[in-house]
């Protein structure tokens, strides 16, 4: 299968540059114990009644370990932290923008509904420290005890890999032309910029390395260019893709471009953008400048900046991408059975996507769950299901349906499994099914 090839080309890359890469902070290894910064102010929470789990971070991967850790293992007394005060969602919000859902989809989602339905507590406020040493989880809102601490923070950008490293300029590109991948408010600013595009090239950049949700730059082009369409608009979206051929669902996707959008959407492969003049409105790649009159430019991404500040990075031959420094089958920092790295801040080439960080936290909620009684478990695969709409007038999607492999002897995820399968065939099934699909996500995670 070419998508099964193209996984393990492309995890060949990364792991070559990661054995070249140059971390942050010196070998960029995790602290024995993290930085010593416990204010001895406490967090107005109750008292235990049970082994302390604190969740960081209410994104797929964290809600999904704060609900089925409780489930797994009752005795846990659960804390969500989460510096936001409303959920929205990064999946299905490029169906937003072509008018498929509404935004009351992404984001009408209560994180105290979520607490109050699966009986854990959800705790507002922003980490600003971690003392290993003494389990002490620092927030804004003061000091929280833990016996187990996960952290799902979700990914930032690395402007400085797509050759931007002023920060006058990556500021601009945040604002003005941002990538769509980690807040609420650039989905918003994308929807606007989308739905008020009158013409001339519209450029969707693809980055390289694991990036979150490998289809979706691909499946925006799509929908932004059934757009230009359907409305008649006089332009067209240019894809510069920093990898040799689209990562994931090539052939579904090739299909689309050619069969519904040519002439209104162009694919440029090893396509990678070495600088942008916002001011010019030109991104410079090896080969070419690019004259543009709209873009949403996902630059490279890396770990959260969070996992940096709590002294937990990985070294550079294990991750390029700032990621944790965990057990690759059980998810604990290395050497640290209490603390625990999930969702896209994990260096696993698994795709960094919500419905692999949803299943992965399923595993990880058994594993806690067994080693708060003495217990271990056997590994288990993550499931990556993704539908990516590639058409929205009528809706049409592809999909794929993917499992992953160990090898002991390697300690590594070394490729998608035999039984993975991509359905590269568009129809209005696969359109109708995206949409129970993210239900089905949103129920999971909120709902008893």
């Amino acid at each position: 299968m070419s998508d099964r090839r193209g996984f393990l080309r492309n995890s060949g890359l990364a792991a070559a540059a990661g054995a070249a890469g140059v971390m942050l902070g010196g070998s960029g290894c995790a602290t024995a114990a993290g930085p010593a910064v416990a204010t001895g102010r406490m967090a107005a929470l109750p008292k235990a009644r049970g082994p302390r789990l604190v969740v960081v971070g209410g994104g797929t991967s964290g809600l999904t370990i704060a609900k089925y850790a409780k489930k797994e293992f009752p005795q846990f007394d659960v804390v969500l932290v989460e510096k936001r005060d409303m959920y929205s969602s990064c999946f299905t919000s490029n169906l937003w923008y072509a008018g498929l859902v509404t935004l009351e989809n992404l984001a009408n989602h209560s994180f105290l509904d979520a607490a109050v339905n699966n009986k854990y507590v959800y705790f507002n406020a922003t980490v600003t420290g971690l003392d290993r040493a003494g389990k002490t989880l620092v927030t804004s809102e003061g000091d929280i005890k833990y016996d187990y601490l996960v952290i799902a923070p979700g990914i930032s950008y690395d402007y400085g890999k797509i050759g931007v490293n002023d920060i006058d300029t990556q500021t601009t590109l945040r604002q003005v032309y941002p990538g769509g991948f980690v807040s609420t408010t650039e989905h918003v600013t994308l929807h606007r910029k989308i739905r008020e595009f009158e013409g001339g090239v519209f450029v969707q950049t693809v980055p390289s390395g694991n990036y979150r949700c490998l289809p979706a730059p691909y499946e925006r082009a799509c929908l932004i260019a059934s757009l230009i369409k359907h409305n008649k608009i006089k332009g067209k979206v240019v894809i510069l893709d920093a990898n040799p051929e689209v990562t994931i669902k090539a052939e579904g996707f090739h299909a689309a471009f050619d069969q519904l959008y040519k002439g209104i959407l162009e694919y440029h492969p090893n396509a990678a953008v070495k600088g942008v003049d916002p001011a010019k409105r030109t991104i410079e790649t090896d080969f070419d400048s690019v004259q543009f009159a709209d873009a949403a430019i996902y630059p490279n991404v890396r770990g959260s900046t969070l996992i940096e500040q709590l002294g937990l990075l990985a070294p550079a031959t294990k991750s390029n991408q700032f990621e944790a420094n965990i057990d690759t089958r059980f998810y604990n920092i290395v050497g640290d059975t209490s603390v625990y790295v999930t969702g896209d801040s994990r260096p696993h080439p698994y795709s960094k996507s919500a419905n692999t960080s949803n299943t992965e936290a399923h595993y990880v909620a058994r594993v806690l769950a067994a080693r708060a009684q003495g217990k271990e478990i056997s590994w288990t695969t993550p499931e990556t299901i993704c539908y990516s709409v590639v058409n929205a007038f009528p809706m049409e999607a592809i999909s794929v349906k993917a499992h992953y492999v160990y090898d002991a002897g390697k300690d590594a995820i070394t490729g998608f499994s035999p039984d993975t399968q991509v359905f590269n065939n568009r129809d209005a099934a696969k359109g109708k099914a995206t949409l129970e699909w993210a239900k089905g996500l949103y129920r999971d995670m909120f709902n008893a």
